[in-house]
């Protein structure tokens, strides 16, 4: 279950219900699936699109506290690792990784040896991907939401290939004939997917 900090915005059918922290976005869309049967509520997570699995069929004060329970040791799926090699207090993590001989033989060579090698190499990766792993996080985060909400709506198709083909003018040509609440939120999921 996720965090009920997490921020998330509800909807029953193509209006927005609420957007926040997921406690308080749950309590709406309870409040909705009560009060409007057969009504299809969707909650989405806002960083990923990705859309919230939520009890709302249980009672109010039930639902809160699924959010705010904590997993017993039964219901986490990896068990905690047994100490072992890297640096737990620091956050390293040992994992195994497969190489050729050569690449092993260059990374011990290396000043301080394979592992910070290893490191710096990806945090140098890591700055040069940035833009694109920020515009790829967003593509994806709307692509996810448009595919779950908008999927039946006119032109889907077109938007969805203006948002991965990067053509502002034309998703928002296509947005523009869509519902004002599933307009905007997918056009706020795909911000940061236009910013070159």
């Amino acid at each position: 279950m996720p965090t009920p900090a997490l921020r998330c915005t509800a909807f029953a059918g193509i209006h927005r219900i609420a957007s926040g922290e997921l406690r308080h976005v749950a309590l709406k869309a309870k409040q909705v699936f009560d009060s409007e049967p057969g009504q299809p509520i969707l909650v989405f997570e806002d960083a990923s699109g990705r859309v919230v699995e939520l009890p709302l069929e249980l009672p109010a004060s039930e639902l809160l506290r699924t959010l705010n329970a904590t997993p017993t040791e039964s219901e986490v799926a990896v068990p905690a690792p047994a100490r072992g090699p890297g640096r737990p207090r620091l956050g390293v993590v040992a994992r195994e990784i497969t190489l050729l001989p050569r690449h092993w033989d260059w990374l011990n060579a290396q000043p301080g040896g394979a592992s910070v090698t290893l490191r710096r190499l990806v945090e140098d990766a890591r700055k040069v991907t940035a833009d694109g792993d920020r515009l790829r996080v967003a593509q994806e985060a709307a692509y996810r939401f448009m595919h779950a909400l908008g999927g039946n709506l006119p032109e889907y198709e077109d938007a969805t290939r203006a948002l991965f083909a990067g053509n502002f003018a034309r998703f928002e040509e296509v947005l523009a004939r869509w519902p004002e609440d599933v307009r905007e939120h997918a056009s706020l999921l795909a911000a940061d997917a236009f910013v070159h």
